[in-house]
């Protein structure tokens, strides 16, 4: 059963609107089977959302997004996790995560524009309890989002310089 999982797990990955019925020909099991396995991973909070990849240059209107690296000091017998809550309970916060390294966590937030980005820093970040340091990289350009390349057909040009 875990191998099938594991299985309808890659399938997901690849392309999350396959129907159980695809998913079942694909791998040689009853549409029943692998429905009731899709379920399982969901109830076991292994599938947490479907979504759409979003290349957001391409859109009209695009937003700007960044990477903060939060330092933390973690608080007596929460550790880092209720800093966390604090953090992920923003509306700007797309993504946080744990680190390794010399900063704490890992913030990916996206706004309207950069003085909305550094409002987000100065006004809810850096006030909370615990934060002691933030270094802030704002996402220039994306050449590939969630293991699909979002420059297809593209062709970098440079300008050529002689010494």
């Amino acid at each position: 059963m875990q191998k099938l999982k594991n299985d309808i797990l890659k399938l997901l990955n690849e392309n999350a609107r396959y129907t159980f019925a695809q998913m079942a020909a694909m791998l040689g099991e009853k549409e029943q089977t692998v429905e009731n396995a899709v379920k399982e991973l969901e109830n076991d909070g292994v599938i947490v959302k479907y979504a759409a990849i979003l290349n957001t240059e391409a859109m009209s209107g695009s937003s700007v997004q960044a990477l903060i690296e939060v330092k933390v000091a973690p608080r007596k017998l929460k550790g880092f996790d209720s800093c966390a809550e604090e953090i992920y309970s923003f509306p700007e916060v797309q993504s946080l995560y744990l680190m390794s390294g010399g900063f704490g966590l890992a913030v990916f937030i996206e706004g309207k524009s950069l003085s909305d980005i550094a409002k987000f820093v100065a006004e809810k970040l850096s006030v909370i309890d615990g934060i002691i340091g933030c270094q802030t990289h704002f996402i220039l350009k994306k050449y590939k989002i969630e293991g699909q390349i979002a420059v297809k057909g593209e062709e970098i040009k440079r300008q050529i310089i002689q010494a």
